[in-house]
């Protein structure tokens, strides 16, 4: 599209084709031979179709690095006819190279022209290392699972440990409360409630359904342990029965047993 060209600078190739408005026209690609250019990138134009004519047209950006004088190029179209694909090759385009500085003439040698130094920094911006960062991430990925594949019993073990001295001192505390209240109260409801919260613990801790037990399965199932069983006798006759005032010393050292019992469970289990 313009008549002459520097080395390295960007030139326009235009081509047209005018044709039947049935056929079908393939323009090149990028993947085309556009020697002795080097292709840039190209735009390409909508049909245009007037008076029973089509007009394909597109514009290839190139470039050029040979130091001919004249470079011509052609870049033909595909047209395609059932089975069969017709190439149209234009006449060649032709180019001047235009020259910044005089040729040497053959057989005299004269010396090289001084390069210009140019010391001066060009900032240049950072973008981010996507494939390293993605191997890394990678790497640190596989290291953890193999670190978890590892120690996996280990970090059970600790998590279980951990799990279970939470809800010990969770026990504790709720445990107090509802000894608390009954001490201000004594309610059986407050009883009831503090021997709930021990079958519920010590079915998780033991890892049973002991909440579901009756007190004589409880006792059967600790081995008719004596705070157990005085514990829970005396629970029963609150729960079931009228609270006397003489009784509450007695529920009182029931809820000792009770919490006594349970913390030793916990020491073996913990063991």
């Amino acid at each position: 599209m313009k008549p002459t060209v520097l080395v390295g600078e960007r030139i326009d190739y235009e081509l047209r084709y005018e044709h039947a408005p049935d056929l079908a026209v393939v323009f090149p690609d990028s993947l085309a031979r556009f020697v002795p250019f080097e292709y840039v990138s190209k735009t390409f134009f909508p049909t245009r179709t007037r008076r029973g004519v089509s007009l394909d047209r597109a514009i290839y950006h190139l470039r050029t690095f040979r130091l001919d004088s004249v470079q011509t190029l052609a870049l033909p179209v595909a047209v395609l006819q059932g089975p069969d694909t017709l190439s149209i090759l234009p006449p060649p385009s032709r180019v001047r190279l235009r020259r910044t500085t005089a040729p040497i003439p053959f057989g005299i040698t004269a010396p090289l022209p001084a390069l210009r130094q140019n010391l001066v920094l060009v900032p240049v911006e950072p973008l981010f290392n996507y494939p390293y960062w993605i191997a890394g991430a990678l790497a640190v990925l596989l290291l953890l699972a193999g670190a978890v594949a590892l120690f996996r019993r280990r970090l059970s073990r600790r998590y279980q440990t951990y799990k279970r001295r939470k809800n010990h001192g969770y026990f504790l505390a709720q445990f107090a409360r509802h000894v608390e209240r009954f001490e201000l109260s004594r309610s059986a409801t407050n009883v009831e409630r503090a021997v709930v919260l021990w079958k519920n613990y010590l079915a998780g801790l033991e890892n049973s359904g002991l909440n579901s037990f009756t007190t004589r399965e409880i006792v059967v199932y600790f081995e008719n342990d004596n705070d157990v069983r005085k514990a829970l006798n005396a629970t029963d006759k609150v729960i079931y029965g009228n609270v006397q005032t003489e009784e509450a010393e007695e529920v009182d050292r029931a809820f000792q047993r009770l919490r006594g019992f349970a913390e030793r469970r916990y020491a073996s289990v913990a063991e």
